[in-house]
């Protein structure tokens, strides 16, 4: 157990270290920006997260501060980012200002976004903390963005402005944006509290007519939700569907995420709890104990939530890329995304915060041309948004540019590209560059690690003047699991980065096929049946196809099979008892997948044997990504958690939907368990010995040879052994019968050395 506690304490060391300063983590998003009060949308291609700033920013030098260079404290811009992989973001910087395209708008705070369809953006955002509510749309994720409604109105505001007021309303802001599976569309609004809209009761909801840039006033619904439980609601309001459960979330007069349920958009709705505590990793607030507020949405079959926090402006080495000498913690918020997870049961589990964020789920392909401000981590960077009047006005979306502090390590950092088997062969970027002597590096696996190609860029004749620089690429192929572009110049901020690509090899520039995750053996495993955990899945190629997921590199159990690791190259521990092999050492996080094939649709009972002596352990079992069991935790199951030598089995009814080939995964949710394997029996409240189970193939040996089995139970204890001639017509399963005491699992090992075989007995 010692052991096992030195390997957890280096993993918690190693997470809370992670807190004090941004460095390589992948959360936050972005290390060059403050920005605030994200809302999520997600189509086939992309998963899109809108901000405001927190900076603040403003394209207006004129405003700043003569004394101090800063500019006053005001939210007047979104930001808008996408994602086809979760880990590499592109900025697509300021996609609307307040005061630019529209003069009757202020201040731009928390705003919501959609996509519908068709491929068309929306966008709900709040002029201040009272101007109103507006509407504008896009085709395009970088805009431009137009007001779409009649007039040039506001959704909500004041007098002839605006299609309705504010009806008494706390706080009018905050709106969300909300389109449900029939393609009608949906606004939230509202916050605070007031003698007609108490906590429990202060959101509006209004439908959109079909074109989305109108309303009807008689579908307002005061959204409710009981019992109040004591959480009062603030402000935040947030709609997103599961299968045919509606989701209402929303911040807390407590600073935390709640939630509620209902089977009708309008309500009413259900109390449920919290869902996301104030952020926190290890118990160390990351987010100076403030506000928060989130955005949800489903990309690729997974969920994911945005959310804002203060570990940027907290971080111990300040990036001094964002120019503010000790910034006040409240006003400078970054933004960060996470995985979010629901139970068996449709409820939501507790957001886990990280440093690493999300898993990239596809590889990088590099043969595209990409905004300059793409890359999964930034280092001395700043950027600004180029607006052109007339560009904006003819449909053309400003242009957001990199300028490095390139006197300084200055880079930006690119996860998981996949150069194919041919390679790169160039690099290309387009730049403004002010100065003589300003270049480009590539870099493999850290800004100083090996290098492949150097691009010089010319000098410009300005800061509009854009030229394109290309250079030859070597030793770029295959999957680069991160890739550094690094700027160097004896100056900070004279060169400005519009976009950049690779060109490859070959004549397609095609990038690797990628292989899918294959069954441990070749063969699916049963349901029903038995599946052992050390048989996860073989993972397959690229970022896309992996089949488990473990916190380090280290097989701690591979000592216990002579210094060999079961599972070669995975850092998955497995244990070798006298019984057979088991996975141990689970924190929360790691998972295992297991290729299925499912017999028929309908109620199985789901087995797991586990050891454990903690009481916090436990885990899930999901199916295609959807939940399907919960042991969590394993102590409020009728086990003995005494012992990691003392096996116990678990047991829970679930449904399957359909037959045919499936992915299981095991997903850890409390750390310090060992799990031996999973059985499917038919039906619900099945026994264990009902699950079938392979019998041992009788060797081949000689006639004057013998061979003895011994029998153990599941928490390894020998119960009897029984030897047989080459020559005897023996029936194993009669004679284990005959042997043991009870009904149940029985484990079988045969003295030659062959593999545990599982036996169920019924007496």
């Amino acid at each position: 157990m010692k052991n096992r506690m030195v390997k957890g304490i280096k993993k918690t060391l190693i997470a809370v270290a992670g807190l004090t300063t941004f460095g390589l983590a992948d959360n936050p998003i972005s290390s060059y920006h403050y920005l605030a009060d994200p809302s999520a949308a997600a189509d086939s291609n992309y998963f899109y997260i809108l901000t405001d700033s927190d900076d603040p920013a403003t394209s207006d030098p004129a405003k700043k501060d003569p004394t101090n260079g800063q500019w006053p404290y005001t939210i007047k811009a979104l930001y808008a980012f996408r994602s086809s992989d979760m880990k590499n973001w592109t900025d697509y910087g300021i996609v609307y200002e307040a005061g630019r395209e529209d003069e009757h708008v202020g201040d731009i705070w928390a705003s919501g976004i959609a996509v519908d369809k068709n491929g068309k953006f929306h966008i709900v955002f709040p002029d201040g903390g009272g101007g109103g509510i507006g509407l504008i749309e896009s085709e395009e994720i970088g805009g431009p963005y137009r007001n779409p409604v009649a007039g040039g109105k506001k959704l909500i505001g004041w007098g002839d402005a605006a299609i309705t007021n504010c009806d008494g309303i706390g706080w009018c802001f905050d709106p969300a944006i909300f389109i449900d599976d029939d393609g009608k569309a949906y606004f939230t609004v509202g916050g605070g509290s007031s003698d007609s809209h108490p906590h429990n009761n202060n959101f509006i909801l209004y439908q959109f007519n079909g074109s989305i840039n109108n309303f009807d006033l008689s579908s307002k619904t005061n959204l409710s939700f009981s019992p109040n439980d004591g959480t009062n609601s603030m402000e935040a309001s947030y709609i997103h569907k599961n299968g045919n459960t509606y989701y209402l979330s929303y911040s807390t007069t407590n600073l935390k995420i709640a939630y509620a349920t209902s089977t009708n958009v309008k309500g009413p709705y259900t109390y449920k709890g919290i869902f996301m505590e104030n952020p926190n990793i290890n118990g160390q607030n990351i987010n100076a104990n403030n506000n928060n507020h989130h955005g949800i949405a489903k990309f690729k079959g997974r969920w994911y939530v945005a959310y804002h926090d203060r570990r940027l402006v907290q971080a111990s080495e300040h990036p001094s890329s964002l120019g503010y000498v000790n910034p006040e913690p409240a006003n400078h918020r970054s933004v960060s995304i996470d995985e979010m997870f629901y139970n068996a049961d449709g409820s939501l589990q507790k957001l886990t915060y990280t440093n690493e964020g999300p898993e990239q789920i596809e590889n990088f392909n590099p043969y595209k041309k990409y905004p300059a401000l793409t890359s999964s981590k930034q280092r001395n960077v700043r950027s600004y948004t180029d607006w052109n009047k007339n560009d904006w006005n003819n449909g053309i979306a400003a242009k957001h540019v990199l300028t490095p502090l390139a006197s300084k390590e200055s880079w930006i950092r690119v996860s998981g590209v996949d150069f194919g088997t041919e390679g790169a062969k160039s690099f290309s970027v387009v730049a403004a560059s002010i100065e003589n002597g300003n270049k480009i590096e590539i870099h493999k696996g850290s800004a100083s690690g090996t290098l492949a190609g150097t691009c010089n860029l010319q000098k410009t004749s300005g800061w509009n003047d854009y030229a394109e620089n290309s250079c030859d690429m070597t030793g770029l192929t295959g999957l680069v699991d991160q890739l550094f572009i690094v700027f160097k110049g004896s100056r900070d901020s004279t060169m400005g980065i519009l976009e950049w690509s690779f060109t490859c090899s070959g004549s397609n520039c095609k990038v690797s096929e990628p292989q899918k995750q294959t069954p441990f053996g070749g063969v699916a495993a049963n349901i029903p049946g038995i599946i052992e955990a050390e048989n996860f899945d073989i993972p397959g190629s690229g970022y896309a196809n992996k089949s488990y997921n473990e916190g380090d590199s280290e097989d701690q159990g591979a000592q216990s099979n002579g210094g060999t690791s079961y599972r070669e190259g995975t850092g998955v521990d497995i244990y070798k008892k006298a019984t057979g092999y088991i996975v141990g050492y689970n924190q929360e996080n790691d998972w295992l997948e297991y290729t299925v094939n499912v017999a028929e649709a309908g109620n199985y009972t789901v087995f797991a044997t586990v050891a454990t002596d903690n009481e916090t352990s436990g885990f899930t079992l999901s199916l295609d990504g959807e939940p399907l069991a919960s042991f969590e935790p394993l102590s409020s199951f009728d086990i003995k958690g005494t012992s990691f030598d003392a096996f116990d089995t678990v047991q829970a009814n679930v449904n399957i939907p359909s037959a045919g080939t499936h992915i299981l995964r095991m997903t850890v949710t409390g750390a310090w368990f060992d799990v031996d394997f999973f059985a499917f029996a038919k039906g619900n409240d099945a026994k264990i010995e009902d699950v079938p189970a392979a019998l041992p193939q009788m060797a081949r040996f000689n006639a004057s040879s013998t061979i003895t089995y011994n029998v153990f139970d599941l928490r390894g204890g020998k119960v009897a052994s029984f030897t047989v001639k080459n020559s005897d017509n023996v029936d194993i399963k009669t004679t284990v019968t005959n042997l043991v005491k009870r009904s149940g699992f029985y484990l079988l090992k045969p003295s030659h050395g062959g593999s545990v075989k599982r036996i169920a007995i019924t007496k």
